[in-house]
């Protein structure tokens, strides 16, 4: 009688066998690759979301009286009420115009980045320190001893430059094929 059992390869693993494993690995791959890339757009409109809502005063926590285009202060608020060691200094510097001017340059820039999945280097270390400076600004955290969403959310970013997940419904891989990038390779 003839053996009919399929050839197994290296692995020991017939190719039938070996194809299933590997379409459920790039499904796994495919898988985490949307939700890193819906993670990056989610986080994005985070930052977006505030800097729209304190330049034009949207009523969602600023009003259009305290707007930035009306003459309001987009750092005065949060600022002026620092808790914790750093308090003194974060009060000090409450509403200085180049503190506006940072912080709203700063939420524009990492928000644009991260939506359009470009220069994720720069943005999830500029958005991560944005994000430790701004904890630092209310310490001890409300519901934790030290740790609180800020904290997650700068590992976060620093997780969405790691796995590339500007390339996924968004631009990163034009933009990592740039000369611009081709030449300045921290820009990526």
């Amino acid at each position: 009688m003839m053996d009919v059992t399929p050839p197994k390869n290296v692995t020991g693993l017939t190719a039938a066998e070996s194809t299933s494993i590997n379409a459920a690995e790039s499904t796994t791959t495919r898988a985490t690759r949307y939700v890193w890339a819906i993670t990056r757009l989610c986080l994005g409109w985070t930052f977006l979301w505030p800097f729209l809502d304190k330049t034009f005063g949207l009523g969602h926590e600023t009003t259009s009286a305290h707007a930035w285009i009306n003459g309001g202060s987009p750092s005065f608020g949060f600022l002026s009420g620092a808790t914790g060691p750093f308090a003194g200094f974060y009060q000090s510097i409450a509403g200085a115009g180049w503190v506006n001017w940072m912080f709203m340059i700063g939420l524009l820039g990492i928000a644009v980045a991260l939506l359009l999945g470009i220069g994720m280097r720069i943005a999830a270390v500029s958005g991560a320190v944005l994000l430790v400076l701004m904890w630092s600004a209310s310490l001890p955290p409300q519901d934790d001893i030290f740790m609180d969403n800020h904290i997650i959310y700068a590992l976060v970013l620093i997780g969405l430059a790691l796995v590339a997940a500007g390339n996924t419904f968004g631009l990163g891989r034009w933009w990592t094929q740039t000369s611009l990038v081709q030449r300045f390779p921290w820009l990526a």
